[in-house]
């Protein structure tokens, strides 16, 4: 009885080590993958909210609507208010009328526009001015001078973002793929060390710390990948931003040096995870006898091709249940008929991300209507050339639905900070009255929006081309009439102006 008790205590014992060790590794991948999915969103993008909040009124480097922001926090920290700058940019008026800050009064003189109040977390606040104090413009090539002493231009660096974006599909691609492998070879292992066979060699041969310890390694070094991890500083263009040719998303070099590395990575966690499957069989497998060569050969080509198990070894692989005296073998699928499998599976991927994805190759209607359209595209390219030279002197008032749709869209993302969706005024004045501080001709509103104004209208001319600013100045005077600030300048009956 005490000898039965010892054995059932030491496989109950064995069995716990190994429900531990599944359980380990399943978890070890889960938590890895997850944190691979979910590292890229850590940082703060202090770039998008300044986009997003300050740039219609603010420039990085150099003064605009409002002042420049370089350096702005340590201005008010050098001035006792270090604190106070988060309240300014919630509430400038309260603050203002509260007294209680220097630096608010001052900025309040720089321009006769009152900056507007921004719904901006403390965290946004320094996550914008630590993008404006750490922003370095693009690089150029240092001024020379050449053989006759003539000083050369700087060259400006401009990245392949066409080039760079296919690259993105790529190795996106690759991380996908390896993932799957990592997964199929991750569960191949657990259902390995799961069998009772290898259960029983396990302790036999007494290495379960090895094994454990090979699972931690594995946690441990895909955790580091994942926590080590910095945020893409991808960039997505806003509407109107994007010139022709433009791509969607602009992926800089250090992002794709980054998921280089994540496929050098994983590639190094999947050859780990074959290495280690390979010991545990030879943990669960015993030696053979020496066969000659060419029987060798040919034993291997068919373990190759059907991962057959000799009659001699059948045993290993019995499974418990039992039907009227027949037994079950747990056969594997042959590996010819696996790689034809996975083959088609990595077909299918890359032809769903070819051609319905990321659509890099068209569809056969797409190819048709792509034919068609070839000729109005030859014909509008001349056609817009020449329209590129559309300026102050010769801009004129857009009818048609698609300009006045165009120029909408513009307006919402670059003028509803100052003049709201509407029209109706804001900081700026209202621009669906007949009073008008110029005059309401399309030609001065096309040099009114592209030069600015002295009284806080910023310039678009380094945002906009000609075609944009017109389109923008046709749907102004487009606008019907919105009950918001008062007239300010002279009152022209609209059908006079227009």
């Amino acid at each position: 009885m005490n000898t039965r008790k010892q054995n059932k205590l030491v496989n109950e014992n064995g069995q716990s080590k190994m429900n531990i060790m599944r359980t380990t590794l399943k978890n070890s991948f889960s938590i890895a993958i997850l944190l691979l999915a979910t590292a890229s969103v850590q940082a703060q993008d202090g770039q998008q909210i300044f986009k997003a909040k300050c740039n219609t009124c603010h420039m990085i480097d150099k003064n605009s609507t409002g002042p420049n922001l370089k350096g702005a926090k340590q201005k008010w920290t050098d001035a006792g208010e270090g604190e106070l700058i988060y309240e300014w940019v919630n509430n400038p008026q309260t603050l203002i009328a509260s007294g209680n800050s220097k630096m608010a009064t001052a900025i309040k003189s720089f321009s006769p526009t009152d900056m507007t109040p921004q719904q901006v977390t403390k965290e946004e606040i320094d996550a914008i001015l630590n993008y404006v104090d750490t922003y370095v413009s693009p690089a150029t090539a240092t001024v020379g001078t050449d053989s006759t002493g003539t000083a050369t231009q700087p060259i400006a660096a401009v990245s392949d973002y066409n080039g760079n974006l296919t690259l993105f599909y790529w190795l996106l691609t690759a991380i996908f793929v390896l993932l799957i492998a990592i997964i199929i070879m991750s569960t191949s292992i657990t259902t390995l060390i799961r069998s009772d066979y290898f259960k029983k060699k396990l302790k036999e041969n007494e290495q379960t710390s090895n094994v454990l310890k090979s699972i931690i390694l594995i946690l441990g070094f895909t955790s580091l990948m994942s926590y080590t991890n910095q945020a893409l500083a991808l960039t997505f263009m806003q509407p109107g931003e994007a010139e022709k040719g433009t791509p969607w998303l602009l992926v800089e070099a250090m992002d794709l040096y980054f998921l280089i590395a994540i496929n050098m990575t994983l590639i190094g966690v999947l050859l780990y995870l074959r290495r280690m499957f390979n010991d545990f069989m030879l943990m669960a497998r015993p030696a053979k006898h020496v066969e000659a060569p060419a029987a060798q050969t040919l034993k291997k080509i068919n373990t190759i091709l059907t991962d057959a198990v000799a009659i001699e070894e059948e045993h290993t692989i019995l499974m418990h249940h039992e039907y009227d005296g027949i037994r079950e073998l747990d056969n594997n699928l042959p590996p010819w008929w696996l790689w034809g499998f996975y083959a088609t599976i990595v077909f299918a991927v890359i032809y769903l991300f070819n051609y319905h994805v990321f659509k890099t190759s068209d569809l056969q209607y797409k190819e048709y209507d792509k034919e068609m359209a070839q000729a109005k595209e030859d014909v509008d390219a001349y056609l817009s050339k020449m329209a590129m030279n559309v300026d102050e002197t010769n801009a004129s008032l857009l009818t048609d639905k698609d300009a006045l749709s165009s120029g909408k869209a513009l307006f919402e993302a670059n003028c509803v900070v100052c003049h709201n969706p509407n029209g109706e005024g804001n900081i700026g004045p209202n621009l669906t009255d007949e009073a008008w501080i110029y005059t309401p001709d399309v030609k001065d509103i096309f040099k009114t929006i592209k030069m600015g104004t002295p009284n806080g209208m910023p310039e678009h001319a380094s945002k906009l081309n000609p075609i944009q600013i017109q389109q923008v100045a046709s749907f102004v005077l487009s606008l019907p009439y919105t009950k918001g600030l008062d007239p300010k300048g002279k009152i022209f009956p609209k059908d006079e102006a227009k």
